[in-house]
């Protein structure tokens, strides 16, 4: 059992470490020269730590974005603290998360090798927060009268089938996007990617492919995707820096500390393009990483898993379309404003609309969109992302007790754990209620 968590750690739960084992397992079955080896496995590792920091950097830009719209909108924080932390809940149930993100690994693989569906799931840090949000949910819905062995043999079955299943149903879209059928896309974005290529074919009729606007001469240097994603980024951290620049309460204090003595509004401008900085970050890694993990894991499909595809994070599809990635973002946060309203004055919810999800859903949305129904797709993507995530929240929320789930299983759960949570719900009370 030692060695099981020890591994789970290690090279599960370190997603370059499982990235680099991969590559170097699929060159060595290739025979490939010891340079050809190191080289792969290096730059394949190497690659996925600059996806890393790329999104770390996003990461830091919308944590100024999402409460600085949170002050121009009201909204309250301190709910948040009366759930239980991640700290607290890894503390209690770790090992159930961590036994079962080992077994439902196996799982996936013995199904790849065996069944039609030759997808292998290799975003190590989605299963590790699937695994998590779902043995809260079966926490709460069992009240705490599941045992260790069978929570982890139920999320076994359960993490091994979705991992399979989930990269098979979205390959259809997922073929046009990339141009080819060598990855799959193995990432909790999938189920708002799936509805808004669906969504794309009814709203995009005669819509124009979001790659394909043609701009006057003046207008060129909107094609470069660095530009337009610093554009847009900075009209939305420069609106949100003016609008609180008028009050004095305490929440605008705050944020305007974050400049120290730099104008609050010049410091939001720079915010934006700490933002576009990190999307060319991405790109650069994910092109890096693909470079190397596709021509390894042949090796893998052709002698362990005959024909399988790995099943990547989502970044691996913005090259293929920068400007819908934006529109998709776009349409998310326009769809997150309008939930806002309308589930505060509905239902008294208070929505919290969180903005890595809304940001990387989105853009992972918007590109699905665009295939089917270009610009208009696109944006229809981000605004069916912002509906998943406003109204999965507040039924995550009011099914779930504070006391036995962590935080993240409301606040910062994916649109797909937001679709299949009230399911593994159910599927728990069955089984363990």
């Amino acid at each position: 059992m030692e060695f099981v968590f020890w591994l789970a750690d290690n090279f599960f739960g370190t997603p370059a470490i499982l990235i680099g084992l991969i590559v170097l397992i699929g060159l060595l079955l290739q025979k490939k020269k010891a340079n050809q080896v190191i080289t792969g496995t290096f730059k394949a590792i190497i690659g996925f730590l600059i996806i890393t920091a790329g999104a770390g950097i996003i990461t830091g830009s919308l944590e100024v974005f999402e409460p600085l719209w949170a002050e121009v909108f009201g909204l309250d924080y301190a709910s948040i603290s009366n759930y239980m932390g991640q700290e607290t809940f890894n503390a209690e149930f770790g090992s159930v998360v961590t036994l079962s993100m080992t077994f439902g690994f196996l799982i996936n693989v013995l199904l790849a090798r065996f069944t039609p569906l030759k997808y292998i799931y290799l975003t190590g840090h989605m299963m590790f927060w699937t695994s998590t949000i779902f043995a809260g949910i079966i926490v709460h819905a069992s009240g705490g009268n599941a045992n260790m062995f069978g929570m982890v043999a139920f999320l076994s079955i359960v993490l091994g089938i979705y991992w399979t299943v989930q990269p098979a149903i979205v390959q259809p879209f997922m073929r046009r996007i990339m141009g080819n059928n060598e990855v799959a896309l193995g990432h909790t974005s999938a189920s708002v990617g799936l509805l808004s290529a669906l969504a794309g074919k009814l709203v995009g009729k005669n819509s124009q492919n979001t790659e394909d606007v043609q701009l006057p001469k003046g207008l060129e240097f909107l094609r470069d995707s660095n530009v337009i994603t610093a554009l847009t980024m900075a009209l939305l951290f420069v609106t949100g820096a003016i609008l609180i620049s008028f009050r004095n309460s305490p929440g605008a204090e705050e944020l305007e500390a974050m400049a120290g003595d730099q104008s609050f509004i010049v410091y939001a401008l720079i915010q934006s393009f700490t933002f576009a900085a990190g999307i060319a970050v991405v790109l650069t890694g994910v092109r890096m990483f693909i470079g190397e993990i596709v021509p390894a894991f042949r090796g893998i499909a052709t002698k362990i898993v005959p024909g399988a595809k790995p099943a990547l994070d989502n970044p691996i599809v913005f090259p293929s379309a920068p400007n819908a990635v934006i529109v998709g973002f776009i349409g998310a946060f326009f769809g997150a404003l309008v939930w806002l309203a309308v589930l505060g004055n509905t239902v008294s919810y208070i929505f919290v609309p969180t903005m890595i999800v809304l940001f990387f859903h989105g853009a992972t949305a918007g590109v699905f969109g665009n295939i089917t129904g270009g610009i208009r797709g696109a944006f229809m993507g981000g605004v069916i992302t912002a509906t998943v995530v406003a109204w999965g929240q507040f039924v995550m929320v009011r099914m779930l007790l504070p006391t036995t789930v962590p935080d993240t299983a409301m606040w910062a759960a994916d649109s797909d754990m937001f679709i299949l949570g009230p399911i593994i719900y159910w599927l728990a009370r069955l089984f363990f209620g």
